[in-house]
C-alpha cells in the first residue's frame, strides 16, 4: 500500500454498512491511498445503532470482534475497552492499520523499536496522543511500536480497526527491557456471535495476546525495523 495521488474525494458514508462496502471497493486494488482511507473513515459519524451488535465485551480485558473478513485481503473489527485497560506494546506484522474511535476516548503511546541500549535504558517513548470520539489514525511498523489504553476510570470505549493485510501473530514488547514474545491474536466474536477459542494441539504454540493501533504524524518515522528479533519469556498483560 502506498501514499499515491488521489484526486477524487471519498464519498460521504452515513452508516457502517456503507463504510464497509466502500472499504471493499478500495481494497480490491493493489495500490491504495492511505490518506483517502483515513478521510473515508473520518466521514463516518459513529452511530451505536450501526455497531452495537458487534460490541461483545469482557469486564476485565479488551476484546477483538470481527465485523468483516474482507475476502481475505483485510479485516474490519471492533475493539471494546473496559475502564482503565491497556494493551501491551506491540508491532503490526508489516500490516497497515487504521483506527477510528466509536465511543469514549483512547490514548496511544508510541515507542521506538528496541536497540542494543534498550535493556539498560528501557524502551524510548516517542509521544502520546489522545484520540477523541470519531478520531481516526494510522500506523505501520515503519512509524514505530505502540500501546493503546482507555485512560478513563469510569467510561468504556469502542474503536473500529482496519488491518491490511490481516495477521494472526504479532510481537509484544517488555517496556523495561525491549524483550519480545511472539503471540497469536484471536477473536472474541465473529459477525456478532461469541466464539470459543480452540487452542492448538501444538504445546509449543505461543500464548494468545490481543493487538491494536493508533495515531502519530505520518511524516515522523522511527527508523528501519531491526532485522534480528530475539525470543524471550512470556510477558504478562
Amino acid at each position: 500500500m502506498e501514499h499515491i495521488e488521489e484526486f477524487k474525494a471519498p464519498p460521504k458514508v452515513t452508516s457502517l454498512t456503507q463504510l464497509v462496502d466502500e472499504l471493499h471497493r478500495v481494497f480490491s486494488c493493489d495500490r491504495v491511498n492511505v490518506d483517502y482511507v483515513k478521510r473515508l473513515m473520518e466521514g463516518y459519524v459513529s452511530n451505536p445503532e450501526d455497531w452495537r451488535k458487534y460490541a461483545k465485551r469482557d469486564k476485565f480485558k479488551y476484546t477483538r470482534n470481527l465485523v468483516d473478513s474482507g475476502n481475505g485481503r483485510f479485516d474490519i473489527m471492533l475493539l471494546c475497552w473496559p475502564e482503565s485497560i491497556a494493551s501491551t506494546i506491540h508491532d503490526h506484522t508489516d500490516a497497515h492499520c487504521f483506527m477510528k474511535v466509536l465511543q469514549g476516548e483512547l490514548q496511544e503511546i508510541r515507542y521506538k523499536w528496541p536497540t542494543d541500549e534498550t535493556p539498560n535504558n528501557g524502551m524510548e517513548e516517542l509521544g502520546r496522543t489522545r484520540l477523541p470520539l470519531n478520531g481516526v489514525c494510522y500506523i505501520n511498523d515503519s512509524l514505530g511500536l505502540h500501546r493503546v489504553e482507555n485512560p478513563s476510570h469510569s467510561e468504556r470505549a469502542v474503536s473500529l480497526h482496519v488491518y491490511v493485510p490481516p495477521f494472526t501473530t504479532c510481537q509484544a514488547f517488555d517496556q523495561r527491557t525491549g524483550r519480545t514474545q511472539k503471540c497469536r491474536v484471536t477473536f472474541w466474536s465473529k459477525y456478532g456471535k461469541r466464539i470459543t477459542y480452540q487452542p492448538s494441539m501444538d504445546n509449543s504454540a505461543p500464548p494468545d495476546v490481543h493487538t491494536i493501533q493508533y495515531n502519530c504524524p505520518l511524516e515522523k518515522t522511527c527508523g528501519e525495523r531491526p532485522r534480528l528479533t530475539r525470543q524471550h519469556e512470556a510477558i504478562q498483560e
